[in-house]
């Protein structure tokens, strides 16, 4: 089963996390949003998948690179 990682691609502060582990989404879904430099910015899934894993919570302060949610093929 191939998986999807999703990461940070600033250092931010996570705001929402909009999904939960199980849930189903497409690609282009919001998974979570995140805030940088006073802006809000959508983080995206690349492709469709359900959620194995999210490894943040709201909050958190990420850096860039850094893992955030993991998606399994659908």
């Amino acid at each position: 089963m191939s998986t999807t990682r999703i990461e940070s691609e600033v250092n931010a502060r996570v705001l929402r996390v909009e999904v939960a582990v199980g849930d189903e989404v497409g690609a282009d879904d919001v998974v979570m949003m995140v805030e940088s430099m006073k802006m809000e910015i959508p983080v995206q899934a690349e492709a469709a998948g359900r959620v194995s894993a999210i490894h943040v919570a709201e909050g958190d302060t990420v850096e860039e690179g850094q893992l955030l949610v993991e998606l399994a093929a659908s």
